[in-house]
């Protein structure tokens, strides 16, 4: 009857509501049966009214009865009998049907009500597989902003939630805020059950712990298209894994690539260190309280300039950059990083979709301009307040004491607001020859002055650096003349391997390389060498090793060839193949110089030659039975090349962050133990940069591209997030916008003394404005692998006074406390070094000195020297050169951070590597556009670009 109910009607309604309205009506029956029949069996007794038969039946039901009403006939009692029976036969039957429909509906999440979608904002996640590490990035970064305190976050996944999951979705801080909902986003009922048309956003995410990332991709483009199908006006956020499938979701709102984030992050770090750490400490919102606790300087320091973030204001509503309106970009970064300790990074103009990342002196601000900046907190949450004269001569007078500190300005981060103590610049003229010019009389005796930075630029005295001068870089000695067969152009690549590419500006052949000459490792009609030796490169290589040559490694080749790079400064890359490259691909690279690929081991791809060796997650190691098990093999290769060429600077993705503890492992390592303990410590206070401490993260030896899926959640918030961020990768290039570089202090820089100074020299002489410092300090450790050795005078002292045994006690403890820090060579050296002992009777006297002697050597390697002799004779063995190997230089005896944004008298240290925005060098040029056009377009690169790939 229902159902005709509902064909009558034309609707239809959900398992559950029938199943309760089934339940309902058959509870209604069998009461109005039990009534009518009590109310006329009794008739011929004690006559019953309606409302005693309703009483009765609702007693028995549901008690066993208060016995103040009963039948008196028997027939009564037996029909009274007969309804019991029949309700405990029909009732349980629909209740156990209603349980297993609950307990369906629980699993696939029910619906988001319509009233909830209207009267409250929510977005919606939609995955095809979520993991717990996942789902907490995306809820730690979406929350963290206090403006989504009230959002709800409502999950559409097609499979079932798992443990994991599910345990933590019932803790009370998610469980009132996340919403599961199982089911397809391709399926408009699931849509609307999403309530997706009425939703603030749409997250999609790829899967990319998946073998074949093209099903993945292809899969997230099927859901792109049928959220806007369903609800168009909704924004739609997308992650997409290979750079050849973004050309089908231009439509979406904003859009992250994996591959090309990931391969322009790992080209940069070979050139400017530790640049993935940089950005991945920028995409985070972190309030800088990490290591605050601990009783390590630098992990204070580091901690705390994590808390930098990118934020944006309008120049007539700021009080940081308000009253540099008129002036040039560089006095309003400068000037408001030294008052304030703001970075200025960027600009647009208000009718500019265009974001510059330092425009130059030339750019004069306006009013209207929306300011980029890099600070702890956003001016909104500022709290100004003005120092006294007293507390300010103080500080003046303190201000280069010791090791680089807190910032003078006292930036106090509570409860979201910041208080600025506000310098008067009046008094720092006060100060001396810091900032001053010296007077023609005393030039030679005073240091070196930095010029001020001007208000107005005076183009004549800018420095461009010579990038594009021909006259300066270009100019070769004779020598280099002959040495060198191939011209270089600049203009724009003639080929993408992919569509939606971004057209960069980069150093080109004048004809492109055959094919053949691309193999490194094979000789050809047109070259004979068969290894790097053989080339004879100038500059150290840079090695990728990478499973196949996908269209995303173009990313790592343009970002190193891009035309603002000095081009004696270029580094020949070498990309170490497990497959052999397809022909469109070398179509693309052809045109690039010094760009060479092999196939194979790393036998011939000249790693003793190389600066940076750079390993690229495979993608069929992606997927694993068991959780993190995915590096694995990743992890052993590289631990092993760590070990054996200690003085090549390894950079490796991982598929998870979590194994990057594995990373240079060392399990007795006391310090390594620490760090371990303050990354327990502080993801037990909740900190979403738990692993920053790690120091191969810290130093940029390591790189998990997840950790950049908190850039597409950011920009939810922060719409200009992913633009700065492919402008400072070089993935995208805006006339008049700057690109991220480095510099290195040199004993002649250190005059300079502090970062308030170095920031005015830059922007007075070059326009560069710093962002950041890469510092390397000697790491404070206890005896390590490479300190394990024995002195002859104390082997010969130990072995008179001691007993064997005693003298084998001491031994270990001199060396070592770890059974593994004795090889398997050095012991067996040890005892081809005892049989030789024994035999020593059987010998001459000059054979057994000689005996003893070697036997001293032995004891006087260390473990790392002895893994050099061998990696030395296993090369001569394949006849491969040992120039180039140095066995004692590595990076083991020190440690390396970033510290973005630092206080204005933070003391400058010895080969600290400074991060620079430089503006662009063709800004300054008067006929930039033709000077653009002067490539090698020809008839011949029109007809490569209309073969380019699908």
């Amino acid at each position: 009857m229902i159902n005709d109910l509902h064909r009558a009607i034309q609707r239809t309604q959900s398992a559950m509501f029938n199943q309760v309205l089934i339940l309902i009506s058959t509870l209604l029956c069998l009461i109005f049966t039990c009534i009518c029949g009590i109310q006329h069996l009794e008739r011929i007794g004690k006559k019953l009214n309606l409302f005693d038969s309703l009483y009765f039946c609702i007693v028995t039901f549901s008690t066993v009865g208060f016995g103040d009403v009963t039948p008196e006939t028997w027939s009564s009692k037996l029909f009274v009998v007969a309804m019991i029976c029949v309700a405990l036969v029909v009732l349980p039957i629909q209740f156990e049907q209603l349980a297993y429909l609950w307990m369906e509906r629980q699993k696939s999440g029910g619906n988001y009500s319509r009233h909830r979608a209207q009267t409250e904002k929510h977005v919606v996640l939609c995955v095809s597989s979520l993991k717990i590490d996942l789902l907490m990035d995306f809820l730690n970064e979406f929350y963290a902003h206090p403006r989504l305190q009230d959002y709800y976050v409502v999950i559409l996944c097609p499979t079932e939630m798992d443990v994991q999951v599910r345990r933590v979705l019932q803790i009370p801080m998610w469980s009132q805020r996340v919403i599961y909902l199982q089911g397809s986003a391709l399926k408009d009922q699931d849509l609307l059950r999403a309530k997706m048309d009425n939703a603030e956003a749409c997250f999609i995410l790829s899967s990319r712990c998946e073998v074949d990332r093209t099903s993945s991709d292809h899969q997230t483009i099927l859901r792109a298209w049928a959220v806007k199908d369903f609800a168009p006006n909704c924004p739609l956020y997308v992650q997409i894994l290979k750079p050849e499938n973004k050309f089908h979701i231009k439509f979406a709102d904003h859009v992250v690539c994996e591959e090309e984030f990931k391969y322009a992050m790992l080209a940069l770090n070979c050139i400017c260190p530790a640049t993935s750490t940089l950005i991945t400490l920028l995409v985070h919102t972190s309030r800088g309280q990490e290591g605050q606790q601990s009783p390590e300087q630098w992990q204070k320091t580091y901690g705390r300039c994590s808390g930098n973030e990118v934020y944006h204001i309008v120049l007539e509503e700021s009080t940081f950059f308000a009253e540099y309106e008129g002036k040039s970009f560089t006095y309003a970064s400068f000037h408001a990083h030294k008052k304030f300790g703001v970075c200025l990074v960027g600009v647009r103009r208000e009718d500019n979709k265009n974001i510059l990342l330092n425009p130059g002196p030339r750019y004069i601000m306006n009013a209207s301009d929306i300011c980029f900046y890099i600070n702890i907190t956003k001016e909104e949450n500022s709290a100004f307040k003005n120092q006294d004269q007293q507390r300010k001569s103080n500080v003046s007078r303190s201000f280069y004491h010791g090791p680089s500190r807190l910032p003078v300005h006292s930036i106090i981060a509570s409860m979201g607001t910041v208080a600025i103590d506000l310098q008067d610049t009046s008094c720092r003229a006060a100060s001396g020859p810091t900032l001053a010019l010296p007077s023609e009389g005393g030039k030679e005796l005073r240091r070196p002055s930095i010029a001020p930075v001007l208000e107005v630029a005076d183009t004549s005295s800018i420095q461009t650096c010579d990038l594009l001068s021909d006259q300066s870089e270009d100019e070769t000695t004779p020598d280099e003349e002959t040495s060198s067969n191939l011209e270089y152009a600049k203009g724009y690549p003639p080929y993408s391997p992919y569509i939606g590419s971004s057209p960069t500006f980069c150093h080109l052949l004048q004809e492109k390389v055959p094919f053949c000459c691309l193999r490194l490792d094979k000789s050809c009609q047109h070259n004979y060498y068969e290894d790097a030796k053989a080339y004879g490169f100038k500059n150290k290589l840079i090695i990728v090793a990478a499973e196949t040559a996908g269209n995303g490694l173009y990313n790592f080749i343009v970002p190193l060839r891009a035309y603002y790079r000095p081009k004696k400064e270029l580094n020949p890359i070498v990309l170490l193949l497990d497959n052999p490259p397809d022909m469109h691909f070398l179509d693309a690279i052809c045109w690039f110089p010094m760009v060479y690929y092999m196939v194979g081991s790393i036998d011939k791809c000249g790693v003793t030659f190389a600066a940076n060796m750079v390993v690229v997650d495979k993608e069929s190691t992606m997927s694993a039975e068991e959780d993190y098990m995915a590096d694995a093999k990743t992890i052993v290769n590289v631990q092993t090349l760590f070990r054996l060429f200690s003085s090549l600077s390894i950079i490796t993705e991982l598929t998870h962050p979590a194994n990057m503890r594995f990373m240079q492992f060392r399990a007795k390592d006391c310090y390594s133990l620490a760090l371990s303990k303050l990354e327990k410590k502080e993801r037990e206070r909740g900190s979403n940069l738990a692993f920053m401490f790690r120091l191969p993260f810290a130093a940029g030896r390591v790189f998990s591209i997840s950790m950049l899926d908190t850039l597409l959640y950011q920009s939810f918030v922060k719409d200009y997030m992913i633009s700065i961020t492919r402008l400072l990768l070089g993935l995208d290039t805006i006339p008049g916008s700057g690109f991220l570089c480095s510099m290195k202090i040199t004993e002649d820089d250190l005059w300079i003394r502090t970062y308030a100074r170095l920031y005015q020299k830059l922007c007075s002489s070059t326009g560069d404005v710093p962002i950041g410092i890469y510092r390397t300090e000697s790491q404070k450790l206890t005896t390590s692998e490479s300190q394990i050795s024995i002195s002859v005078e104390e082997w010969e002292d130990t072995k008179d006074v001691k007993d064997p045994g005693h003298h084998r006690s001491i031994h270990r403890n001199s060396t070592s406390s770890d059974q593994s820090d004795h090889p398997l060579l050095r012991r067996k050296s040890m005892q081809w070094a005892r049989r030789l002992s024994r035999k020593g009777p059987k010998h001459s006297g000059k054979t057994a000195e000689k005996i003893t002697q070697q036997r001293l050597n032995l004891y006087r390697r260390s473990e790392r020297q002895e893994l050099a002799e061998l990696v030395k004779n296993r090369m001569k063995h394949l006849g491969l050169s040992t120039v180039g190997y140095d066995e004692m230089n590595d990076h083991q005896s020190t440690l390396s951070y970033i510290l973005i944004n630092p206080s204005p008298d933070t003391r400058l240290e010895l080969n600290d590597v400074v991060y620079l925005i430089r503006p662009d060098p063709l800004s300054y040029l008067p006929n930039s556009e033709p000077s653009r056009k002067n490539s090698i377009c020809n008839a011949a690169v029109q007809d490569s670009r209309e073969e380019t790939q699908l």
